[in-house]
């Protein structure tokens, strides 16, 4: 990481953030944690102004999260029921249709941040961030729960056009528009090549973060004639930011912006191995254009998961993993396995199986989307391996997700093997997986590949070891002093690990403990946003100087 002098860091002094998710307000994955911190602590430093826009979703209430209306816009009209005074209208062209659709703005300063919300009949009826939910799919059959939105396209490239419409109105010339995966990736192209944009932005840069470049997350589009239309953009941008024959936003970004993916070494599985494969060689695909994926570990907010606060993570007890004080930790893990064994209250959860109230009896945690790409597979697999040479093993499963891993987990959860050892918990509340978290001795991440990895840092702040795949940002988990990795992406590996960890839980908890200690120790030297915003400042640096190269 090259650093940078307080005299270069401060020329930026406006960032605007462009992004479909944002942490407390509308969240379906780490895109939510990334932009909330990053801007936060850019916030922080009070030498640069910080702004983020996001869809107003139809499960957001706006005034009562503390939004006000936003003065901008001569017209006024209804959106979604509701008349607004102040709206402006955004060109959405269809290829046989010319037309425009309204928004409105909501405004409000959270954490020194400002943060707008778009207003669009567009976003108004979507109950979920990216997907359809089961009330959806009640209102309408070909709304399957889970399936994505049929107008994800359209609904991508209005937030980018009202972003920066916004500023135009606003009169606001960011120094760097940093958009946020492929929802926000088709705007440096726009900036740059639409007459409306290109001449306003022209000393603005741009920095695209590629969140996960795995199938079915670049929101391409195999309709380019609807892509042209939409976007506005040249037919030979639109043939150009082609990848596997669809308009692909990270392709059409990378002739206008800085792009990186978020950890060093997804940076180079995607650039350097076979692994691309999964991502329809598109980091192959860019390093033939010249383009060198940037790698920056995405941070941590530790105050944000500091259990000697009990309170501010709804848990039974505090306690101090940095100091290794962990009585507190024992007592929730007491607290939760008794309320596993009272079966709830549960209030958005399932639950199948149960667990003994056995506080020294080790406990195995996961806790994710039950998906391939988190080898859920490969967990159940290793599960039915270990299980019967481990007796004394206790297991508990928080997720939910693909509907087959779902039925092997209640069958495992109600089966002989899994009986009072293994428990399911079908669905997700953020409390209860702070919980989780805090109860658990061993935190199972074995994924197939990881861009980052969030839970292993919140796993390590609460003292609960992570036991990871060695793939992608899961590297920065160090065998045998911040926890425990295996190589081979096989459920004999995972179980493996899985028995090496119980043994030295049983052998030597004093090293169980220095490990615990260990990991916060790191996270808090090397992997605070504070420590990353540098990099990240670098790279915006990087997008001015490019859009200087530019006009």
């Amino acid at each position: 990481m090259e650093a940078r002098s307080e005299d270069e860091n401060r020329d930026i002094r406006l960032v605007w953030m462009v992004s479909r998710e944002y942490d407390k307000l509308a969240g379906a994955g780490g895109v939510k944690d990334v932009c909330r911190q990053l801007a936060e602590t850019m916030a922080a430093r009070g030498d640069c102004l910080v702004r983020v826009i996001l869809p107003r979703y139809g499960f957001m209430d706006a005034a009562r999260l503390g939004f006000s209306r936003l003065r901008v816009g001569q017209g006024s009209g209804r959106i979604g029921g509701r008349r607004y005074e102040h709206i402006f209208a955004v060109d959405m062209n269809y290829p046989a249709e010319e037309r425009r659709e309204s928004v409105a703005v909501w405004q409000a300063i959270v954490n020194g941040v400002t943060i707008f919300l778009v207003e669009a009949d567009r976003f108004a009826t979507k109950r979920g961030v990216y997907t359809y939910t089961e009330e959806d799919e009640r209102e309408v059959a070909w709304q399957h729960k889970g399936g994505g939105h049929y107008d994800y396209f359209a609904m991508n490239i209005l937030l980018q056009k009202a972003a920066l419409d916004l500023m135009i109105l606003l009169d606001e010339r960011p120094d760097v528009i940093h958009c946020q995966d492929g929802h926000a990736a088709t705007l440096p192209a726009m900036m740059r090549e639409n007459s409306g944009y290109r001449h306003y932005f022209r000393h603005t840069g741009a920095v695209v973060t590629i969140h996960n470049a795995g199938l079915g997350y670049h929101q391409e589009i195999g309709d380019l004639a609807f892509a042209q239309a939409v976007t506005g953009l040249p037919m030979q941008v639109i043939m150009k930011g082609r990848l596997g024959g669809s308009f692909d936003p990270f392709m059409a970004a990378s002739e206008y912006a800085i792009l990186n993916t978020v950890s060093e070494q997804y940076a180079q599985e995607l650039q350097a191995t076979p692994d691309d494969a999964r991502t329809g060689w598109l980091g192959h695909a860019l390093l033939e254009r010249g383009v060198i994926l940037a790698g920056i570990t995405n941070g941590i907010d530790p105050t944000s998961f500091d259990p000697s606060i009990p309170e501010s993570l709804d848990l039974a007890a505090g306690y101090s993993v940095s100091r290794g004080e962990l009585e507190g930790k024992k007592q929730c893990k007491r607290s939760l396995l008794a309320t596993i064994a009272a079966h709830g209250p549960w209030e958005q959860v399932k639950q199948y199986g149960t667990l003994v109230v056995s506080p020294d009896m080790p406990l195995c945690t996961f806790i994710g989307r039950l998906t391939e790409q988190k080898g859920v597979d490969i967990l159940i697999h290793a599960l039915d391996e270990l299980l019967p040479e481990e007796p004394s093993v206790q297991v508990l499963i928080f997720g939910s997700g693909a509907p087959q891993f779902e039925k092997e987990l209640e069958h495992l959860a109600t089966s002989e093997t899994g009986q009072g050892r293994v428990c399911f918990l079908k669905g997700y509340d953020p409390s209860l997986a702070h919980q989780v978290y805090a109860a658990g001795d061993f935190f199972l991440i074995p994924s197939r590949y990881e861009p980052c990895g969030l839970t292993d840092y919140i796993a390590q702040l609460l003292g609960n070891l992570p036991i990871v795949h060695r793939v992608g940002g899961l590297v920065k988990v160090i065998n045998g002093e911040t926890g425990f990795t295996y190589d081979e992406n096989a459920s004999a590996s995972l179980a493996t690990a899985i028995a090496q960890a119980l043994a030295l839980y049983r052998q030597d908890p004093a090293k169980i403990r220095s490990m615990q200690m260990a990991a916060v120790d790191r996270i808090v030297r090397n992997h605070t946003w504070e420590k990353v915003l540098e990099a990240y400042l670098h790279l915006y640096h990087q997008a001015m100087r490019m859009s200087d190269g530019q006009h």
